[in-house]
Order: C-alpha cells, then structure tokens, then sequence
C-alpha cells in the first residue's frame, strides 16, 4: 500500500496485520477513485468513514485536501491510520476518531465536501447509514457521498435527498458516487 499521487507520492503505508478487521482499499481502485474525485479535492474538507488504514483519507489530503477526519470503530485500525498520517507527515491537517458507525455520527462536526465510506463487505446497515450521513448533514451542498461496497450487494438508487449520480465496477469492488 503506499499513496498514490500528491505531497506524499510514493510513501509507503503501514498494512494491516493477518486478523485484523481491515479490508484497504486496493492502490488501483484508490487511483481510479482519486483521479475522478481530482477536480474536487482542493481544499476540500474529507470524511473517510470505516477508515481502517486511513489510505483514503490520507490520500485526499496528500491530493490537497484542506483537512480529513478518519473515523473507525477499531482502535488497532486508528492506531494505523495514526501512524500513516505520521510517516507521510500529513498529520496537522487530519483527525482520528474512535466512533461506532453508523450510530455515532452525530458526534462528528459538519460538513464535509467529500465523505467516503468503505464499511466490512458482510456491512448490511445500509438504511441506517444513509439516513445518519442525511440526519447529521454530513455532506455539504455540492458535495458527495462515496460508497465503497461488493458488487452483490444492493445499495439504494436514493436515500433521502442522497441520489446515485454514477457507479463504476474495479474487479471485486464497486464505487457509487451520491450527490
């Protein structure tokens, strides 16, 4: 795993040890992703829900994103993120929180210019993260909501005002962009 492009290009992350609850998101999907969010990175405030690793968040930032929260129920998953916001020297501008998800959302300071979500893939919750993503006003108007999920899976076409404006399919991994 390492980040892709930026400030950071080419640095290393630290990788989840065998047993964790992590699943990173794959550095080609991570670049396909990031290379379409491009135009709406500057200065964009990020939200990286499930982070786990905290590539994605750390990625945003090193593309120039102003600031990024990475949130996760697992404490040995923020404990990496943590490390990785320090080994690419991105940590002033990011945030680690230990919060449930989706429950706890609340807690969380809006908006956010981009939030991206990549729950467990066995993650069946879906209602209730549509609707605290929605309730809590986590996305800013203009902003998007991203869902990384399992092809198999049925995410909704809507949820509330959030409406599926594209999908696109990496092998085992689908990305839905909500605007």
């Amino acid at each position: 795993m390492r980040v892709i492009a930026g400030e950071a290009k080419g640095i290393r992350l630290v990788s989840p040890s065998p047993g964790m609850p992590v699943r990173p998101t794959l550095d080609r999907v991570r670049e396909s992703v990031f290379n379409i969010l491009a135009p709406r990175l500057a200065d964009a405030r990020f939200l990286d829900l499930f982070a786990g690793t905290g590539a994605n968040g750390i990625e945003a930032l090193s593309r120039g994103a102003v600031r990024a929260v990475l949130v996760d129920a697992d404490s040995r998953a923020l404990a990496l993120a943590e490390e990785n916001l320090e080994r690419t020297r991105l940590k002033p501008r990011g945030t680690c929180l230990r919060l449930r998800l989706p429950g706890q959302l609340s807690r969380l300071t809006p908006p956010f210019d981009l939030v991206y979500a990549d729950p467990p893939h066995d993650f069946e919750a879906w209602p209730n993260l549509f609707d605290e993503v929605e309730r809590c006003g986590l996305v800013a108007p203009g902003g998007l909501f991203i869902l990384e999920h399992d092809p198999r899976q049925r995410v909704p076409e809507q949820a509330g005002v959030l409406l599926r404006a594209r999908q696109v399919t990496y092998g085992k991994t689908t990305i839905s962009f909500f605007s």
